[in-house]
C-alpha cells in the first residue's frame, strides 16, 4: 500500500500540526515498514528529512511556476503530482483535501482535529471562519473516510455538519516516541544549563493565545506568590496575549517567575525547533499545567504522561479523554482551584508520585502501536 500525505506542515510548521505529521510518518514507518509513504509538499526545508526512512519519499514542485507559487502548486499542481505518484490513498492530515482530488480516482482520508472556529467564532475573523468551514465541510463530503482525533471532535462533526456517523473513525494519536525515553541525568543537566532552567518549575506548552488561557496560570501564581516562588517555564510563543501575560506578572512583582524559552537564544537552535530538548525539559518539571478552554485532543498532556510528569488540566472538551484519572482537573475559569492543585503537587510528594504512576498507566492507551493500527485499519477499510 502506498499512502500519500499533505506534507506542507511537516516541512514548514515547527510545532503543532508540524509535530503531528512528522510523528505520524515516523510511527507508521516503524510499525508498518511494508507500506510506502509519500509526502507532497510545496517547499523543502530542514525541518524534516525523509532520508532516514527507507519507505518514505517526498515530492516537491519541479516547475518554475510551482516553485515560485507554492500556494498555487498545493491547490492545483499537487493534483497532477498525486496522479503520477501511484498512491493508493491520499490522506489530508490537517482538516482539508486538495481541490479536485476526486478527479484522480485515488481513495481519500481526511483527519479533522477540531472545529473550534464554530464553538468560539469570536476568536476568528469572518474570513478565517468562512475558509475553515468550507474546507472542513468539503473534505468531509468528498473523503471516503473521516478520522476524528477524539470523541469530542466526532461529536462536533455530527452536531455542526451532520457528517454521517458511520463515516467517522476515531484515531487517538500518540506522540513523538522521544517522550517515552528516559533522559539520562547528564543530558538533563546539559539541557538545564542550556536554557538556564531553575531547580523547580511548572511547565506550560502551547501557543500563547486566548484559547490556551495562559493568563489563568498567571492569576493562580499571583494568588500563590507569598506562599511559594516556583516559576513557570513556557514553551510557546504569541503576540498580543504574550505581552498581556508579561505585563500582569510585572505589575504583580513576579515577572522573574515567567520564563519564556522562545525568547532565549537557544530557541533558535535545532534542538529546540525540532523538539529534541523537550523531553529533558518535561522530565525536570514539577507538573504540566494546561488550562486550555477547548482542545480537539491535547498532545502536551500525552507528552507529559509519557514523561512521568503530573498533569494539571482544565476539564473541558477532549482533555479528560486524554488525561483519564491521571490528572487533577479544574474549570478553565477557576484560578483558585488551579492554584490549589499547583500547591498540592508542589508540596505533597505522595500525590505527585501517585499521579505519575497513574499517568504511565493512562499513557498505555495511546501507544504508537495502537495509533498506527488505528490508521492502517481505516486505510484497509476503504481500499
Amino acid at each position: 500500500m502506498n499512502v500519500g500525505y499533505d506534507g506542507k506542515r511537516a516541512f514548514q510548521n515547527k510545532t503543532g500540526l508540524g509535530n503531528y505529521i512528522r510523528s505520524l510518518i515516523a510511527i507508521l514507518s516503524q510499525h508498518y515498514p511494508e507500506n510506502q509513504y509519500t509526502l507532497f509538499a510545496p517547499k523543502k526545508t530542514e525541518l524534516f528529512d525523509v532520508n532516514p526512512f527507507k519507505d518514505v519519499t517526498a515530492i516537491f514542485p519541479k516547475t518554475l511556476t510551482g516553485k515560485s507559487f507554492p500556494g498555487w502548486w498545493r491547490r492545483y499542481g499537487m493534483i497532477k503530482a498525486i496522479e503520477k505518484s501511484n498512491v493508493d490513498i491520499y490522506h489530508g492530515v490537517s482538516n482539508e483535501l486538495p481541490l479536485h482530488i476526486g478527479r484522480t480516482g485515488v481513495k481519500t482520508v481526511v483527519t479533522i482535529h477540531d472545529i473550534i472556529f464554530e464553538r468560539y467564532p469570536e476568536t476568528y475573523n469572518f474570513d478565517e471562519r468562512y475558509v475553515h468551514r468550507w474546507k472542513v465541510k468539503q473534505a468531509c463530503k468528498v473523503a471516503d473516510a473521516v478520522i476524528a482525533i477524539s470523541q469530542q471532535t466526532k461529536a462536533d462533526l455530527i452536531d455542526f455538519y451532520k457528517v454521517p456517523e458511520e463515516k467517522i473513525f476515531i484515531s487517538y494519536q500518540s506522540c513523538n516516541p522521544i517522550f517515552q525515553q528516559t533522559i539520562s541525568a547528564a543530558e538533563k543537566a546539559l539541557v538545564k544549563k542550556r536554557y538556564s532552567l531553575p531547580n523547580e518549575y511548572f511547565l506550560f506548552v502551547s501557543s500563547i493565545a486566548p484559547r490556551k488561557n495562559l493568563l489563568l496560570i498567571c492569576k493562580a501564581m499571583i494568588l500563590l506568590k507569598d506562599k511559594m516562588d516556583i516559576p513557570l517555564v513556557v514553551i510557546g510563543n504569541g503576540k498580543k496575549e504574550k505581552e498581556e501575560v508579561k505585563k500582569i506578572m510585572l505589575d504583580n512583582g513576579i515577572a522573574e517567575r515567567l520564563i519564556l524559552l522562545n525568547e532565549m537564544p537557544p530557541a533558535k537552535e535545532s534542538n529546540f525547533t525540532t523538539a529534541a530538548d523537550f523531553p529533558a525539559i518535561y522530565q525536570q518539571a514539577l507538573a504540566l499545567v494546561y488550562p486550555s478552554i477547548f482542545e480537539g485532543f491535547g498532545a502536551p498532556l500525552l507528552e507529559a504522561l509519557w514523561s512521568g510528569l503530573p498533569v494539571i488540566s482544565s476539564n473541558t472538551s477532549s482533555l479528560p479523554e486524554v488525561g483519564g484519572d491521571a490528572a487533577l482537573y479544574f474549570s478553565p475559569t477557576n484560578h483558585q482551584l488551579l492554584a490549589q492543585h499547583m500547591w498540592d503537587v508542589a508540596t505533597n510528594n505522595v500525590l505527585a508520585v501517585g499521579l505519575k504512576e497513574k499517568g504511565f498507566i493512562q499513557a498505555q492507551q495511546f501507544t504508537t502501536q495502537k495509533y498506527a493500527d488505528s490508521l492502517v485499519s481505516v486505510y484497509q477499510h476503504i481500499l
